[in-house]
């Protein structure tokens, strides 16, 4: 078992910046392929970003690449999601995931946080 816990979601304007933390406890975590994900009302769940095991290798959607950056300290057992120059369609809650494969859709996701929300106003 993998227990993650996310934090750092807020309101913030257009154009800020939030930096979401989810940390994790259980196995270990470094043998864990780490992503984040988010679900706005209404939407399906959506992938943002993923990061290889060591940290190493990194994947974006299109729709946040440039802006958003993923990271992870695996003396920590966290994952980092930082968010700059937000636009109100970001608005979601944020979950983050990990899964012993690599992979952009979230069924192969084995273990997943509570989620954090964010809103972005205009």
């Amino acid at each position: 078992q993998v227990q993650l816990v996310e934090s750092g979601g807020g309101l913030v304007q257009a154009g800020g910046s939030l930096r979401l933390s989810c940390a994790a406890s259980g196995r270990t975590f470094s043998n864990y392929y780490m992503s984040w994900f988010r679900q706005a009302p209404g939407k399906e769940r959506e992938f943002v970003a993923s990061i290889g095991r060591s940290g190493g290798i990194t994947n974006y959607a299109d729709s946040v690449k440039g802006r958003f950056t993923i990271s992870r300290d695996n003396a920590k057992n966290t994952v980092y999601l930082q968010m700059n120059s937000l636009k109100p369609e970001d608005t979601a809650v944020y979950y983050c995931a990990a899964s012993k494969v690599w992979a952009v859709v979230p069924t192969p996701y084995d273990y997943w946080g509570q989620g954090t929300q964010v809103t972005v106003s205009s």
